[in-house]
């Protein structure tokens, strides 16, 4: 280690917490040497660290830290057993507890036998303690023990001095375990692949120390994995096109290559990559490998589900008699397309329903659960054992809405899975037991989790998948919703009459008008429920902060008012206004408890946004709750700082280390805002977010409002957000649903072909050899009708 870092040596007193998924611990030793400044006999340490012992002495590298409420403290980045150095060291951290059955006379021999090296020669060779007699089980714990010490000591060490910090070191660490080191010098490329939040570049930075050279298939490799998992991401498409891809990856991999050398290498790359099963590559395009047999997962399980439905056994006069009940039960009347989306639901398999806000989609899922439970016999009581009915949505507060809309229970489709929302979900293989299926805000799930949703189905399971297809598309990659819908397979109903409108109301009109695209001067005009404020980005902190001081007094409490950008950075960026809100709704007053996170100060009666599922707490991505408590590491024995957090009842503790699942929620993001309603919604637009603006984003904004909307930016940003119409994303799950239908309409000769069949003979079943060896023979030959439980009603 080098002489000019700041260090401590000393002993390890106590250690008064620790983390064991991310080894982050906090401690204090008692000084034995140190080249700051620091004039105490103790100091706290934090860091990352493996195995750290109470009592054993320890060298810690890294750089004081001036703690708001704890003061100075030591954070390491790295560290290392302080050897004992001497002979009496020595002898006494042999015949310390750490190594039962040598006393001090053993220890004695053994370094007056090896030396001050012995424990580098007893590392080197475990047979340098056979003089002492000890027997094979005590002397492999010996060795043992000096090795657990030595390994994560050394790797935790060299994971330093390659430039990954505390928190990179460990995750890679976890992974890896001893041989950490040698599976990353051999190809550091697939930290890419396997640790999460190491890129192309940390990884090139590894590569170039290790004198890998420039256009090393390892490198090559690295490059496409990381390209392919950073376009899914960033644009949602599920395929790259090939060219694109070799395109940017030539402009990663510049080299001393010449052009047409380096892409044939970059094509090698790809081949490997598909062999290895990383990557899959199809007619042109590259898919990642999960992405890919998701898409044909959810193909072959949409057919499967079609496929087992076994139809109904009541009249449409017994339909007709149970809705006219079930309208006097809510006192409704439904129009002809949403009784033909109630009908349609309970006549088919799968059933899409979509429309706009205030057109009746809430409204038809309560009709569709009563008709569905009257129809079918089956009991709208969720304590029984018959409940056969199962109702979720992507977020809680989607979930919460659903759940009071229908007075039936709802749930996040995590929870519904028993999902974790870590990792492990991708070998997750739920079961779902439920003879209906209700999902609503179907636009927000993403190709992953449908797949894990619907290979959940079992057969004979009816579906039924509500939202808005106008809306954005999900944060992960895919356009689910919108691929089944423009398939044309599945029975789909789309709402266009807007029934949810006071007469004071035109928030709902407005958000079909710019559905439709219309950019007119009534989008700008003041309205009892909405408004319009034109102000540059510089002055949108100042005129949402008047704002939200007046709500109160037009009688919104601040949780219903809610602030919706596209953006996080910025003047006019979710993060600056959070803090100019917080900072005029609750702001710090004297003796008030407060504490910090990163730059983000949290206190009582803050908004706060949680950011993962937590099925386990009951609380999930996306749901709002207020701070209602702050406890002080000094004020519980488990010495950390604690927020407790109400999020609709349910009160929740979080330690300071999952602090990260949170922010502040005073303004956020319009695609956390999916799913939810609010009294009144705030939009700032500024033309300095022209990537972002779109009009599904715009769109979506607006329908988050129930009551009041404000508008607050440049004009012309919220023309452009009108105009600009989103590109469809790039998917391929309507090609594999054609497949698995066995549909053929995009081969105009396919098309041809099956009108002349049509004019011909029907279609001959008699078995050629010409047919097997084209693998023209169909399994289901003869058995169009047939399920799979007409086999389980024969047994």
């Amino acid at each position: 280690m080098a002489d000019d870092k700041e260090y401590f040596v000393g002993t390890v007193k106590a250690i008064f917490f620790e983390n064991p998924e991310n080894l982050f611990k906090i401690f204090t030793i008692k000084i034995k040497k140190t080249n700051t400044k620091w004039d105490g006999k103790d100091i706290v340490v934090t860091g990352s660290f493996g195995n750290i012992s109470e009592e054993e002495e320890y060298k810690f590298e890294g750089h004081m830290v001036d703690h708001p409420k704890y003061g100075k403290q030591f954070k390491a980045d790295t560290y290392q057993h302080s050897r004992p150095s001497g002979k009496k060291e020595l002898i006494s951290f042999f015949s310390s507890d750490e190594f039962p059955g040598i006393g001090k006379k053993k220890a004695e021999k053994i370094v007056d036998t090896l030396g001050e090296n012995a424990i580098d020669k007893i590392l080197q060779d475990p047979n340098a303690l056979d003089f002492l007699n000890l027997g094979e089980e005590k002397t492999n714990l010996i060795v043992e023990q000096l090795s657990k010490n030595h390994q994560t000591e050394q790797v935790l060490y060299q994971l330093s001095n390659f430039g990954f910090g505390n928190t990179l070191s460990t995750r890679i660490f976890q992974k890896y375990g001893v041989n950490t080191l040698e599976k990353i010098t051999e190809d550091p490329y697939r930290l890419v692949t396997d640790i999460k939040g190491v890129g192309f570049k940390r990884a090139d930075e590894l590569a170039r120390n290790l004198n890998i050279p420039l256009d090393d298939p390892r490198r090559i490799k690295g490059a496409l994995v990381q390209l392919v998992a950073v376009l899914n991401n960033s644009t949602g498409d599920t395929l790259i096109e090939q060219d694109d891809l070799f395109k940017r990856a030539l402009a990663i991999l510049r080299s001393n290559n010449q052009l047409d050398e380096l892409k044939v290498k970059i094509e090698d790359g790809l081949k490997s990559l598909v062999n290895d099963g990383v990557l899959v590559s199809e007619e042109g395009k590259v898919y990642d490998k999960s992405l890919f047999d998701a898409e044909w997962s959810i193909a072959q399980s949409m057919k499967m589900i079609t496929d087992t439905y076994k139809g109904f056994d009541w009249t449409d006069i017994e339909f007709s008699k149970e809705l006219h009940k079930i309208e006097k039960s809510f006192k409704v009347k439904y129009d002809p397309s949403q009784e033909k989306a109630i009908k349609e639901s309970l006549t088919h398999s799968v059933f899409l329903l979509t429309g706009g806000p205030g057109t009746g989609k809430t409204t038809i899922i309560n009709g569709i659960v009563a008709a569905y439970a009257k129809l079918n016999d089956a009991t709208l009581d969720p304590s029984s054992e018959d409940y056969a009915i199962a109702l979720a949505a992507p977020t809680g507060r989607a979930a919460k809405h659903m759940g009071e809309s229908t007075g039936l229970p709802a749930m996040t489709i995590h929870r519904l899975l028993g999902l974790t929302g870590t990792e492990d979900d991708e070998f997750a293989e739920p079961t779902l037991n439920c003879k209906l299926l209700i999902i609503d805000e179907m636009s927000m799930v993403d190709t992953k989790l449908f797949k894990t949703l619907i290979d959940a189905v079992q057969p004979g399971t009816q579906v039924v998948l509500v939202g808005d297809k106008d809306q954005l598309p999900s944060v992960g990659p895919g356009q689910i919703f919108s691929d089944l819908i423009n398939s044309e397979i599945f029975s789909t109903v789309i709402l266009k009459d807007i029934h949810r409108q006071d007469e004071d109301s035109t928030i709902i009109q407005l958000a079909h008008d710019i559905n439709e695209g219309l950019v007119t001067d009534e989008v700008f005009h003041n309205r009892s429920d909405r408004s319009f404020i034109e102000c540059s980005s510089q002055n949108v902190p100042e005129v949402l902060s008047q704002i939200v001081s007046k709500s109160s007094d037009r009688g919104f409490d601040i949780a219903d008012v809610q602030v919706l950008a596209p953006m996080y950075r910025g003047v006019a960026g979710i993060d600056n206004l959070n803090s100019i809100i917080q900072d005029v709704v609750n702001p710090m007053e004297p003796k008030r408890k407060e504490v910090l996170m990163g730059n983000v100060h949290y206190r009582i009666n803050d908004k706060v946004v949680y950011l993962v599922n937590t099925p386990e707490d009951n609380v999930f991505n996306g749901e709002i709750g207020k701070i209602i408590g702050i406890i002080l590491a000094k004020e519980n024995t488990d010495h950390v700082d604690q927020l407790v957090i109400d999020f609709d009842g349910n009160e929740v503790t979080l330690d300071r280390k999952d602090w990260t699942n949170i922010a502040l929620a005073y303004c956020t993001s319009i695609h956390k805002a999916q799913g939810s309603e609010f009294e009144m919604v705030i939009l700032p637009l500024v033309n300095e977010e022209s990537r972002m603006l779109r009009r599904n984003l715009l769109y979506t904004a607006i329908t988050r409002s129930k009551r009041l909307l404000i508008m607050v930016g440049n004009r012309t940003a919220f023309e452009r957000s009108i105009s600009d119409e989103s590109a469809e994303r790039k998917t391929n799950l309507k090609n594999r649903l054609f497949a698995a239908f066995k549909i053929k309409i995009d081969d105009p000769k396919i098309i041809e072909d099956e009108d002349e069949e049509l004019k011909s003979e029907p279609k001959s079943y008699l078995l050629t050899l010409d047919m097997v060896m084209n693998n023209a023979i169909d399994p289901m030959i003869g058995m169009e009708n047939v399920t799979p439980f007409d086999f389980q009603e024969n047994k």
